[in-house]
């Protein structure tokens, strides 16, 4: 659903910025919380690799999970 040429006006003359700023500003903050999560989610599944509480095969799930989520997000929302 895209904005009419009027409430694209009328939203800019309101809030003193274009919509598409505000899309940018959004899906900047929704890919640095995921990334900021799987740098967590990686880190965590390390340890417990590194400390013999996890598999490889586990530890790379994690990995193959996270890889997964950011690229069908990013499919989804850079579509």
């Amino acid at each position: 659903m895209s904005l009419t040429a009027d409430q694209a006006a009328a939203f800019q003359s309101n809030s003193g910025f274009a919509p598409s700023a505000v899309s940018s500003v959004v899906l900047g903050f929704v890919f640095a919380v995921l990334l900021l999560w799987g740098v967590w989610a990686t880190r965590s599944a390390y340890v417990g690799w590194a400390d013999q509480h996890l598999t490889h095969s586990q530890f790379l799930m994690v990995v193959v999970r996270f890889l997964a989520m950011y690229l069908v997000l990013g499919f989804f929302l850079l579509s």
